[in-house]
């Protein structure tokens, strides 16, 4: 075993292993012939590009323990920034580019970052807004461009002078993406980082030379460590879902990619637009599908569109990923949604929903196999705290009898018979009423065998302990009328399942609010609010 845990070693193995393999790709028009035209670094040339960055880093201030507020675009910016950073024992701190920007200004005042590398814009907010970014005293330019064409920087760091770190030692701070509240910060150490490229690369049989086009640009990070090649996608991770699917497939087939890993919603048009012009995939090895339950149409359509391949969904968080993963889902089932059994190394287990903090491991109680409950999980993948958010802690681990910790994943769900795990939604979206508590995932998926109800939510309205159970469809009714029948519709479909027979109210709005990461997550909590005042169709009787 390397006595030296930094995770960013990784990069340096590489370029000596494979020194002319393919390290990166990113594109930078089109060639007169219509292909995409990239940019390509081997694993020798990322490495020198890394030790350049850190030099430079390095010469203006940055070092071993400064939290650097990451700024730049994805790519070449992204990973040589990160790489560098871990290269002189910095701490990068990764926000959603998508994010509010009043969420986003108080992820920078709580994660007091000492530096900044960040694009010309980012540097001009940093001053503008100069109380948000008070903590800031180095600022770096970066640039799309190489570093070698930037200008004159510090001397690079070769991979031989990576800062030495140990397992626990500081690695990054990510940040969740706030479906269900405020954004906050996880504190990777190095050997969380370790452990979860281990768990990836045995779990999907990952081998080094393969390509991968990662639709979530943060997943490019682990490419260096697994020996892929990464293809940038042509899109926006700001808006994800505005991504042009003929350019994402185009990419899959010029650069024979092998994996990628995307969103439900990105993989639902990418098949789309696979199925109106005729297209197979035949070079995809796999597909990661995660960020919300894989609706079954997207399950079902993968064999058509990956006839050499296999879709993947893991289940996890920012805290803790992968814990469970699953290819070959149960579509029948109206109980929730399967996640697959638990990864090597992973404890799960099904505690009694509480909404209040649970310190020891002893003070929780478990459930039998088919009870539905709060899922908890423990294994070297798990994050151990919050970044400066000790309430937020103490709300979400639960210390055990040997010293481990366990996280309460904020996910409702249950185990069978068999060891397999289902999820049944968030705990902050359960809807409790007078005759018991309704989760979201077993009660949509009755819905969503409707066409025009193919995105739908569970709402409760009133207090918790008294909520009128309700169902928003994401959908544009045409008139009162319309709205009555589909109202009828789905009234028919909650009346034939005993998990949905009390839902009689219904709502139709055109445009969900969703997460920016993935674009699949549906702010719930955000929908209630809307229908507190929206108007309701009732079947059982007419509208308050």
């Amino acid at each position: 075993m390397n006595p030296n845990a930094n995770i960013g070693r990784h990069l340096g193995d590489r370029a000596r292993a494979r020194p002319q393999g393919a390290a990166l790709r990113v594109p930078r028009g089109r060639t007169p012939g219509g292909d995409i035209d990239y940019l390509s670094l081997t694993f020798a040339e990322l490495d020198a590009e890394v030790g350049a960055w850190a030099g430079r880093l390095a010469a203006r201030g940055i070092g071993r323990g400064d939290r650097t507020l990451i700024m730049v675009r994805p790519g070449l910016p992204l990973i040589a920034s990160v790489f560098a950073l871990f290269r002189i024992g910095a701490v990068p701190v990764v926000i959603d580019p998508g994010m509010r920007l009043s969420s986003f200004l108080e992820c920078v005042r709580r994660t007091q970052p000492r530096a900044l590398v960040g694009l010309p814009l980012a540097q001009l907010i940093s001053r503008v807004l100069r109380r948000d970014f008070r903590s800031v005293a180095i600022r770096v330019p970066a640039s799309s461009s190489l570093v070698a064409r930037i200008g004159p920087g510090g001397p690079a760091i070769a991979d031989s002078a990576i800062a030495h770190c140990a397992a626990g030692d500081p690695a990054a701070i990510l940040f969740t993406s706030g479906s269900t509240g405020s954004p906050k910060g996880v504190r990777y150490d190095h050997g969380m980082f370790e452990a979860q490229v281990r768990l990836i690369r045995d779990t999907y049989e990952i081998a080094p030379g393969e390509v991968d086009l990662p639709l979530l640009p943060v997943f490019a990070l682990f490419n260096p460590a697994l020996g892929m090649t990464t293809v940038v996608p042509e899109l926006d991770p700001r808006r994800p879902a505005a991504a042009d699917p003929a350019a994402i497939v185009q990419a899959i087939r010029q650069e024979k990619v092998t994996n990628s890993f995307g969103s439900p919603t990105l993989w639902r048009i990418i098949f789309d637009h696979c199925r109106a012009r005729g297209i197979t995939l035949p070079g995809l090895r796999r597909v990661l599908c995660a960020g919300a339950p894989v609706p079954a149409s997207v399950w079902s359509d993968a064999p058509v569109f990956l006839p050499n391949g296999r879709l993947h969904s893991p289940y996890g968080a920012t805290e803790a990923l992968p814990v469970s993963s699953i290819s070959n889902p149960d579509l029948r089932s109206t109980g929730g949604a399967p996640v697959g059994r638990p990864l090597s190394g992973i404890s799960v287990k099904i505690i009694a929903l509480s909404d209040e903090p649970i310190a020891a491991l002893g003070d929780a109680r478990e459930l039998p196999d088919g009870d539905i409950g709060e899922i908890i999980v423990s294994g070297p993948v798990v994050s151990r705290e919050y970044d400066s958010l000790p309430e937020a802690t103490r709300r979400a681990k639960i210390r055990g009898p040997g010293g481990e910790v366990w996280h309460r994943m904020g996910d409702c769900g249950f185990r069978d018979a068999a060891g397999a795990l289902w999820f049944c939604g968030r705990a902050a979206e359960r809807v409790e009423t007078p005759s018991g508590t309704m989760h979201t995932e077993p009660c949509e998926r009755v819905f969503r065998a409707h066409p025009r109800a193919a995105r739908c939510a569970l709402i409760g309205l009133g207090p918790r302990g008294n909520q009128v159970p309700a169902i928003v469809a994401e959908a544009r009714a045409a008139g009162a009328a319309d709205a009555a029948a589909l109202a009828a519709e789905l009234g028919a479909l909650a009346a034939a399942h005993p998990q949905t027979s009390a839902i009689t109210r219904f709502y139709f709005n055109p445009r969900f609010p969703m997460d920016v990461r993935h674009n699949a997550k549906i702010h719930r909590l955000a929908l209630a609010r809307w229908a507190a005042a929206a108007t309701a169709h009732e079947t059982g009787g007419p509208a308050p």
